[in-house]
């Protein structure tokens, strides 16, 4: 079990709880002064990533378990449980905020510009700027899905915050309208990073095969033993973040016992050595034949 990747996703999800916490105040205190509906947008969207921040920290915690006689993969695809979770979420924040900015346009409220809506904009993108860096350069480093989901939503809130921030110099110009606009837009842009996560976990929680480029490092792998007539069988299941990859290889009937499965333990070593993403090469050994050629 790699504990420094869970590590990491703790501190991670630690600071993504304060920061969010630190924001939604502040957001939250400007929107209700202003009236704006873009910055009421603006300061849920913050307090769905205070929670999503909060699933990250259980579900890392959860993940790092490691396993045990009812679990015998370990609680790696906990990390996607919460992570669909995180989505589910999301797309329901996102739908509310879309209803009440498409009822703002139809009925605007009159909007208290302050310049205190400028600097609440400016000190969210800076803040949120540092998170997706960190959070980015983590989830890419370890390829942790709960990490990614944190690194895009904070990305997200950078363009999202710089809208509102338009938002609140069009007012200023006169543009009134605008506010409504970017209420639609942050709900729609939550919506759709939310189905974007729902996807990725659901696809490893149905057992989805890894890529087709993973794929092709194990067979380059395998054709290197000239030893290997055959193989078959093919499977790869996701267990957490990393696979389990097994397959049958036929080899000369005539090979002894020792020396078929010494290929077989060879070249399991040399996969899970050079593929990152698996973790475990399960490989049974069948002799060869003629006949298996025609199959």
């Amino acid at each position: 079990m790699n504990l420094k990747r869970f590590k990491v996703a703790k501190q991670a999800s630690v600071l993504g709880i304060l920061g969010n916490l630190f924001l939604f105040i502040i957001k939250m205190i400007v929107a209700l002064l202003s009236s704006s509906q873009a910055m009421i947008a603006d300061a849920m969207n913050s307090a769905s990533d205070i929670l999503s921040s909060i699933m990250t920290y259980i579900g890392n915690k959860v993940a790092s378990v490691e396993a045990d006689e009812d679990h015998n993969l370990g609680h790696g695809k906990a990390e996607y449980i919460y992570s669909m979770l995180i989505s589910i979420t999301m797309i329901i924040l996102g739908g509310k905020i879309l209803i009440d900015s498409f009822l703002s346009l139809i009925k605007p409220s009159q909007l208290d510009f302050s310049i205190w809506l400028i600097v609440v904009c400016l000190v969210t993108i800076v803040v949120k700027l540092c998170l997706y860096l960190y959070t980015n350069k983590l989830g890419k480093k370890y390829n942790n899905l709960l990490l990614e989901a944190n690194s895009k939503d904070h990305r997200n809130d950078c363009v999202i915050t710089l809208f509102n921030l338009l938002s609140a110099l069009f007012y200023l110009w006169g543009i009134k309208f605008f506010d409504g606009v970017v209420g639609i837009g942050i709900s729609l842009w939550i919506v759709y990073t939310g189905f974007s996560i729902f996807k990725s976990s659901y696809d490893v929680l149905m057992d989805k095969t890894f890529s087709f480029e993973t794929k092709d490092k194990v067979m380059k792998i395998i054709e290197k033993y000239d030893e290997i007539k055959k193989i078959n069988h093919f499977n790869a299941t996701p267990v957490g973040y990393l696979y389990q990859v097994s397959f049958s290889i036929f080899v000369d009937g005539n090979m002894s016992t020792f020396e078929s499965h010494k290929i077989a333990n060879d070249l399991e070593r040399e996969i899970e050595k050079k593929v990152p993403e698996i973790y475990l090469t399960v490989i049974h050994v069948n002799p060869y034949e003629e006949k298996d050629n025609e199959k």
